[in-house]
Parts: C-alpha cells; structure tokens; sequence
C-alpha cells in the first residue's frame, strides 16, 4: 500500500508542478489579493489605496492574504513561491481525500478505496490546475476536505472532533465566505439523524460544540472590522463593494431570470461599468417577446452612452425580473437554477488556462485547432466521468449495505448532503462559475473511489 500512495504522490506533486511551469494563471483577482498582502505586512493594514491614502477594506475576507504574507516572509514576494506552496497543500490535500474515501469504505476494503481515492486525486487537473494561480480555491480546498474528513470521524461521544471540525470550518471561512456551507450539511444531517425526542440532548451539545468551534476563528475579524469599520462584520459584504458603491440588485435579479451558461457571464454581467453590454449577444431566452427584446435594448442602450449604470435603471431591470419571474415561476426557481448546476459540474474547467472552451461547430473547431478542441473535450468529458463514478459508488455503497451502523450512514450522508448544499446555493449566485464547485471535488473524488470497494476481503499489498 506505500507504494501506491508514495508514487501516486510524486504524480500528484509532478502533475502541479508542470501546471505551474507551463500554465501559470494570473486571473482578476490575483492583484487585489496581493495588494492587500502586501499593505498588511509592509503597513500593518489590511486595506487598499483610494486617492493616494490607505484604507481599511473589508472585501476580502483576511485568511488567504494572511497566507500570503506568511509565504511571502518565509520564502520571497514571488508568484512562484506562493503556487510552490499551494502545490504542497495540493499534494497534502490528495492524502485527505484518499483518508475520506477510506472512510467511507466498508472497513476489510479501506485500504484499496484509499489507494483508488488517492490516484484519482493525484491524477485530478482540476485541483492541480489551480495550484498554479494566486486564488484562494487552493487552500480553502485543503481546509474544507480536512473539516469534512474531521467531522466523518465523529460520533456523539467525539467532542474534540466536533469542536476540531467545526474550527477547520471556520479557518475555512476566513479563507472564502461561503466555507458554512459544510456546517449547514452537517447540521441538516444531524437534525435528520437526531430528530428523535430522546437524541435532543446530543443534538444540542453537539450543535453548541460546533458553534463555538465554528465563531471562535471568526472573533479577530469581527472584532477588528467593529474597530476600523464600525461594524459587526463576520464575512465579506455579499456584494464584494465598499459601503459606499451601488449594487445593482434589480440587474442582478433580471439575469437570473435567464442566465445559465459561463459564457454569458463573460459577456453580461462582467462588462457592468467597464464596457458596453450588447443586446445582440443575449440568449433568445432573456426575452419572452419582441416588446420585451425592446424593453432591454433601450436599457442597454441609455447604459451603452456612458457606461454608467444608474440606480433608476436599476429600479427598470429589476420590474422587468419581477414581470419574468410572475409570468414564469417554474422557470425562475426551479429549471434555471437545475440548468446552472449543469453549468457548474459539466462546463469544461479550463478558465485557466489558454484554450477557448468551443465546440461547435464540431468539424470547424476541430479543423480551427485540434489541440484546443481535443482539451475542451477531454476537461468536459472528465467532468462526465467523475459525476458518474460518485452517483455509482453510493449506489453500490447503499446496495452492499456498507452502511446500516449510524456512524457510517453519518459519514455518508454527510458527504452527499455537502455536495448538494453547496450546489444548491451556488445556483442561485449571479454568475454561475464552475470554480464554486471546485470544493466539492474531493468530495466526489472520494465517493467514486467507492466502485473500487469490492465483495471479496482481497485486498492491495
């Protein structure tokens, strides 16, 4: 078995360290993430320049610039430092996703799940690909699988391990807000499996375990954004904007009403206050007639000639989501946000790297460039292959009735209740990125190692 796992690791680690060598990624939000870094160890303020003069912000929360800087003084203010360290936390990340499959296992096959767990994850481009860019999904992976393999060991009894899992959960959400995802899975599963009378008492001391563990990381910050902000704030602002910026929440509603595919976040939302917004490049889906294309083209056109989008037209596209959502309730709440979870598991996860995400027309694509084209297919057809190997490891798992004991059907239930929780709440995010899920891939990668759990007691040497 340590043969398996040493090389299984070395592939991990090599597989991060040729995304760092030749796909190295410097998306958007990279600068502002150094930038923050940098005023805190260099100013000891966690804040931005505005008109020459620094200020305190809140639009971040603090645990990956806090990353940053510890990296940054260990090692140099390089990039190449910083995904050298996430490559470590990758490859870190891979043997806990091979201890939560084996978890997971029925207990005479741990040790081949394990293994299986472990190649799927070294081999995984989808974790290693963002080692290789300055973004927080890295370490906020390696802390939420660490919470979520935490909190699959405990039982009523386990009061260190609530509190230890409720804390990771907590380091977690100072990396990315929306890490309480994981609690709110775990707490839907324990009111399922306590609901009884009698289990009520373990229900609440194990609920107040995890809240403790839970807001303890959290006290710093909301403590210092009562002292330089003057207000309670335990995550970051809904909206990532400063108390004074405008949010367009009547736009916002307006585009989920129709918005589902990656590629109209590129061209809609994104370009808000930076570019022009063309009426052309919408979906025939974000109209219901002629009148309401019109409706929308005058919209866009006011904000076209200045680029400035206004409260009152605001106020206007938000009338207009309120009339879609009236007209097409069903639409709204429930076949929009299932196309956005195909969005989310079956986009081909190459935002990061230099291939064009296209398929169609098939024959012009594959003509255009073969390489681009065979990438987009292979990064599609893996999310297919992964999404398909989970749903038929519970399957099995639940067949062999690998998990009649309470403490296992508690590890499994957990586990799939995470990958629901946070899909759910991701469809109904303004812009459907496939990189939300990205957390849940250890998640997955451990319940497809589950087709590897055989009937037999023979096992890996």
């Amino acid at each position: 078995m340590h043969k398996h796992l040493l090389l299984a690791a070395l592939v991990a680690l090599g597989l991060c360290l040729f995304f760092i060598w030749r796909f190295p990624a410097q998306p958007d939000d990279t600068a502002l993430y150094e930038e923050l870094a940098r005023n805190w160890a260099d100013h000891h303020v966690y804040g931005l320049f505005f008109n020459q003069q620094l200020m305190p912000v809140d639009l971040r929360m603090p645990g990956y610039p806090a990353f940053l800087v510890a990296v940054y003084t260990l090692f140099g203010r390089t990039r190449l430092a910083v995904m050298l360290a996430q490559a470590v936390l990758e490859w870190g990340t891979c043997f806990l996703i091979a201890a939560l499959a084996a978890r997971l296992a029925p207990p005479p096959q741990r040790r081949r799940v394990a293994i299986t767990a472990m190649w799927l994850a070294a081999t995984c481009p989808f974790l290693a690909n963002y080692s290789a860019a300055v973004l927080s999904e890295v370490l906020t992976t390696f802390l939420a699988t660490a919470a979520l393999l935490v909190l699959t060991e405990a039982d009523h009894n386990s009061r260190a391990l609530w509190f230890l899992g409720a804390l990771l959960i907590g380091l977690g959400t100072l990396v990315r807000p929306e890490t309480p995802l994981l609690l709110a899975a775990a707490a839907l599963v324990l009111v399922l499996r306590w609901r009884q009378p009698a289990d009520w008492p373990k229900l609440l001391r194990t609920g107040a375990l995890l809240a403790a563990g839970f807001v303890l990381p959290l006290l710093p910050w909301a403590a210092r954004n009562w002292y330089s902000l003057h207000r309670v704030q335990f995550l970051a602002p809904r909206y990532v904007q400063l108390a004074t910026d405008f949010v367009p929440r009547g736009f916002n509603a307006w585009t989920k009403t129709w918005l589902v595919r990656f590629r109209d976040v590129y061209l809609v939302p994104w370009k808000l206050d930076d570019e022009p917004i063309r009426v052309d490049d919408l979906p025939a889906s974000a109209f219901d007639s002629a009148e309401e294309r019109a409706r929308v083209a005058a919209l866009l056109e006011q904000y076209n000639a200045t680029l400035d989008f206004s409260p009152e037209l605001d106020r206007q596209f938000g009338e207009l989501a309120r009339e879609r959502a009236r007209r097409h309730p069903l639409r709204t709440y429930l076949w929009i946000p299932l196309d956005r979870v195909a969005t989310l598991w079956f986009t081909p996860r190459i935002e990061l790297l230099p291939y064009s995400g296209h398929l169609w027309p098939l024959a012009q694509r594959w003509e255009d460039d073969p390489v681009d084209f065979s990438v987009t297919v292979l990064f599609g057809l893996l999310n297919y292959v992964y999404v398909a190997l989970a749903f038929a490891g519970v399957w099995l798992a639940v067949r062999r009735k690998d998990h009649e004991e309470p403490q296992a059907r508690w590890a499994l239930a957990l586990v799939v209740a995470f990958l629901l929780v946070r899909t759910a709440f991701f469809t109904r995010i303004e812009t459907p990125e496939p990189r939300y899920v990205l957390e849940c891939v250890p998640a997955l990668l451990a319940l497809s190692a589950l087709v590897w759990a055989r009937s037999s007691h023979r096992q890996l040497a």
